[in-house]
């Protein structure tokens, strides 16, 4: 006995938002279709969903949040409609609301800077409520560049007077000591991603006036020892990299006024073998103190090439099985 299928139906508002959900050639109703066991037809301004009840029924769903987002002024890419489905998948669709709210920042650009994930989420309405953050998470979930947008519209808005950007200069295979120049030569290298986010923000020319008047201020980790750092918005990158005495001067230098964001990735920790992250040991001494929070970021909330999400989950399973046969 064949399956009978389930017809629903979407009405599409106009043209223009009909254009972004399909994607470039279709790219984004095919990975519906594929993704979803489903058909998709097209009537002017109608999209019918052919298919098998629960099939039809998740398809409506993601497509009508997919829409949502679209009517906020959101853009739909392949990762966009990958990341939808499987909130839907797991029943959490009720909580895309969050993914529609305030606007983090807005690029000297035009481009508004807004959550694309859950976990992004959470990250901005921690780094909203508290003075000491920290973003945990694999490479391209956006910590360093929503931390960066929270910095510059705290700015913005006179909320602090100075942003201040550090990171550890740690050798990850490469030595300093053959890189041309003076100390600071050395060290940019390890502050590009840094000044590359701040471009894109601020734009060249705010940059360099802000840079040269002092109120930005990128350093290495090295350059805050013995400093009080008032009203200022603090980020440090690639915590992973402390050492336990480095991070604990790094906490330490909060001023009134500031507020501090530390983000890393525990899985790519680059210290000698034998040195304890100073990261991993805050997650355990300060876990409980009230104005301090940690946020979880994982391979779901990859913002990236929608192969990055794949490559970490790879890597992650590796290393669980390598660990179990130890």
């Amino acid at each position: 006995m064949e399956d009978i299928l389930k017809d629903r139906l979407i009405e599409i508002e106009n043209i223009s938002q009909m254009i972004e959900l399909f994607g470039k050639f279709d790219e984004n109703i095919k990975l519906l279709e594929e993704e979803l066991d489903v058909q998709i037809v097209v009537r002017q301004t109608q999209l019918h969903l052919l298919g098998k009840d629960q099939s039809v029924d998740l398809a409506y769903t993601v497509i009508k949040k997919l829409l949502d987002s679209i009517k906020e002024g959101g853009r739909i890419d392949k990762g966009k409609v990958r990341y939808f489905i499987q909130l839907a998948r797991e029943g959490e669709t009720d909580n895309l609301g969050e993914l529609m709210g305030d606007i983090v920042c807005i690029t000297h650009k035009g481009k508004q800077i807004k959550a694309k994930t859950l976990g992004q989420a959470k990250y901005i309405k921690a780094m909203k409520q508290n003075d000491i953050v920290f973003g945990i998470g694999p490479a391209g979930t956006g910590k360093t560049y929503l931390s960066m947008a929270m910095a510059v519209n705290s700015f913005k808005n006179k909320q602090i007077s100075r942003i201040i950007l550090t990171r550890p200069a740690v050798e990850a295979g490469e030595k300093l000591g053959f890189l041309p120049g003076d100390l600071q030569n050395k060290v940019d290298p390890y502050l590009r991603p840094l000044y590359d986010a701040l471009h894109d923000l601020m734009g060249l020319e705010t940059y360099t006036r802000l840079i040269e008047r002092g109120v930005i201020e990128v350093a290495p980790l090295a350059y805050m020892r013995g400093r009080t750092l008032d009203d200022a918005f603090i980020i440090l990158d690639e915590a992973q990299n402390t050492t336990s005495e480095q991070m604990k001067m790094f906490l330490t230098r909060l001023g009134v006024g500031s507020k501090a964001v530390i983000n890393g990735d525990i899985t790519q920790i680059d210290l000698p073998s034998g040195e304890k992250s100073g990261l991993v040991e805050a997650v355990q001494v300060l876990n409980g103190i009230k104005g301090i929070e940690f946020v979880h970021l994982t391979h779901r909330d990859v913002v990236r090439h929608e192969l990055v999400m794949s490559i970490i989950r790879a890597y992650d399973e590796y290393n669980k099985r390598r660990s179990s046969t130890k």
